[in-house]
């Protein structure tokens, strides 16, 4: 009973599909749905980033740096282990999202992560140039710059290119189906 649940649940937040066969699958995500998700996400998370850089703590602060340095250290490597990329970006963006202090925000922002999780893991497991160009370094590096310097709009903008960056590069490998 709790897996159909959970089913029900991820189905609902539209992470999962049922089909008529109770098949149950991830959803491909359209370029236009793609798109929509990230406008959202820009401002959603920007808007949690500006406010973290305002309350976000010296400890979280560090949790934050050690994720980046983890992610940053992973890509120097021949053959990065891209299960490692995810969870350290997941943890450095959920660390600054966590230090906002508004619980409703956050859940949002985990609902917009299910939703596009699937294409992003997918991204970072299969895109070399993404890999190896980094640009993912240079944004979080500001991003916590920003935080430090209790920059809320500075935090905003780097979290911003973040998005954007990331957004490029899957639309680029075209891997997104043309239409809902």
């Amino acid at each position: 009973m709790p897996i159909r649940e959970a089913i029900q649940r991820l189905a609902a937040e539209r992470a999962l599909e049922v089909l008529p066969n109770r098949t149950i699958r991830v959803p491909r995500m359209s370029e236009e749905t793609f798109r929509e998700i990230t406008e959202i996400r820009k401002n959603i998370e920007g808007f949690a980033v500006a406010r973290a850089s305002k309350l976000i703590t010296e400890a979280e602060l560090a949790l934050a740096e050690k994720a980046q340095a983890r992610f940053s250290e992973e890509l120097k490597k021949r053959n990065p282990n891209r299960t490692r990329l995810i969870l350290d970006n997941k943890k450095l963006h959920f660390t600054i999202y966590k230090a906002a202090r508004m619980p409703t925000l956050l859940a949002l922002i985990e609902v917009l992560w299910m939703r596009i999780g699937p294409i992003l893991n997918y991204d970072l497991r299969t895109a070399t140039d993404r890999v190896q160009q980094k640009p993912a370094v240079l944004h979080h590096d500001h991003l916590l710059t920003a935080l430090r310097c209790r920059d809320g709009l500075a935090a905003s903008l780097a979290l911003e290119g973040d998005i954007d960056s990331a957004a490029r590069f899957i639309i680029i490998a075209g891997d997104l189906i043309t239409s809902d």
